[in-house]
């Protein structure tokens, strides 16, 4: 009877529903005029060209400057360079990048939701850097997931966000939020610590338990790491057995494996495992060469973290024992990472923002350049095609191509010739909405 009355009522109310029902709303078009446009990263690149972009995707992309249909909103990019928007595979928006003093002072009287609030404004930084994509791989699972959520929906100004939970870390490892902490205070936050694991069962737990936060990639902190506050060194963390069991439970789960990781044992426990990228990598042997070869990983170099890191350290806001290891990592990673680029390893492009300056993003391109001894082309590309592989996102971001995502970027002119135009990023469209607009 109950469902009898109810269908009745659906029938009576659809004709009315139906009346006041508002007409759909006709789609958003924009016409961008592109004096030059870098469609594919790693070919050539195109003349003046048209890109036609219709309820937030590229529709079509066209020679020359072509009128725009009635309605349509134009874009004059007519004496610029247009690419794809980038994507930084190693991001920390929750961290207040390049101000550690202030970050370790805030932690002690401030709660989540002044972290999201700080995430909010990097992540506008961020955007309008032109990085229109990112990896969060490390800051509080239910405040980094908020705040992506908040960016889909459109209530937050910020690039798309892949996000890790909390690293996953030995007990006294890089990423043991107790490392050094007063006894008061390690007591109150050691009942909240759900991203630490000893032995296989209880890794597999960690890792259930971060993608059940809402984990979307899974990171692990596979050595000893330059900012934590203690002095054990940059050397393998985990047992072999405890990294396969993260590994396999987190593509099981359909995740990737991101690797934080320094000395080259951890790198090479870290590949024979499975993980899918390695962070920093910054003392890299023949053997973890050919591992990387062989096993397909990519290295994310975060060029610009060391840098940043000793600058800080030498300038005493960092703990006395994060300088040695700050210099050593400098020291080595340079040499590890040209070796390992001219060898053939794969690169994808990530900064460790969070370390560094947030928005200050783009200045990875030239110490890739002049570091590593990729040429722009292969900087580029590094933070678009191949980032766009690392997400498994190739058919969504990474190239300006009909069907993908209207995410494009704007510089005053080639970066190809010089790549220090992407640390000046003119104008930003995220998904279709203009971001940063062009300013003269």
């Amino acid at each position: 009877m109950k469902t009898m009355f109810l269908a009745a009522l659906l029938a009576a109310a659809t004709p009315a529903l139906a009346q006041t029902a508002a007409p759909p709303a006709p789609p958003a078009v924009t016409y961008i005029h592109a004096g030059a446009l870098l469609d594919r990263p790693g070919q050539a690149p195109r003349g003046n060209s048209t890109i036609i972009v219709r309820d937030g995707k590229i529709a079509e992309v066209r020679d020359g400057f072509v009128p725009p249909e009635a309605g349509a909103k134009l874009v004059a990019l007519n004496d610029k360079f247009v690419l794809p928007g980038l994507i930084d595979l190693h991001v920390h928006l929750l961290g207040i990048g390049g101000d550690p003093l202030r970050a370790r002072m805030t932690a002690l009287n401030t709660e989540q939701a002044d972290d999201v609030l700080y995430g909010a404004g990097n992540a506008k930084a961020t955007l309008n850097a032109g990085f229109t994509t990112v990896r969060d791989l490390g800051g509080d699972p239910r405040g980094i997931r908020a705040l992506r959520d908040a960016v889909d929906r459109g209530d937050v100004t910020g690039p798309t966000i892949v996000n890790a939970g909390t690293a996953i870390s030995v007990t006294g490892g890089h990423g043991d939020p107790l490392n050094g902490l007063a006894e008061p205070y390690a007591h109150a936050v050691a009942q909240s610590v759900d991203n630490l694991c000893d032995g296989p069962a209880d890794c597999v737990r960690a890792t259930r338990r971060q993608i059940g936060l809402g984990a979307q990639v899974i990171k692990i902190t596979a050595t000893g790491g330059v900012l934590s506050n203690v002095s054990g060194g940059l050397g393998r963390a985990f047992t072999p057995e405890e990294m396969k069991a993260i590994v396999d439970t987190a593509h099981n789960l359909g995740r990737k494996v991101a690797a934080h990781s320094h000395a080259a044992e951890g790198t090479k426990a870290a590949l024979t495992a499975g993980v899918d990228t390695i962070e920093h990598g910054s003392f890299i042997d023949d053997e973890a060469i050919a591992m990387f070869k062989k096993t397909g990983a990519y290295l994310v170099p975060t060029e610009i973290a060391p840098v940043a890191a000793v600058a800080q350290a030498r300038s005493g806001v960092l703990p006395a024992a994060v300088l040695p290891k700050a210099e050593a990592a400098a020291a080595a990673m340079q040499d590890s990472h040209r070796r390992a680029y001219k060898a053939g390893v794969k690169f994808a492009f990530g900064t460790d923002s969070g370390v560094s300056k947030h928005g200050d993003n783009g200045q990875e391109f030239a110490l890739l350049v002049e570091k590593v001894g990729m040429t722009p082309t292969e900087a580029i590309r590094s933070a678009t095609v191949t980032a766009a592989e690392v997400l498994n996102q190739g058919d969504r971001i990474g190239t300006i191509e009909p069907g993908k995502a209207a995410d494009i970027i704007a510089v005053d002119s080639s970066p190809l010739q010089d790549v220090r135009q992407l640390e000046r990023v003119r104008f930003v469209m995220h998904k279709g909405d203009v971001a940063k607009p062009l300013t003269d």
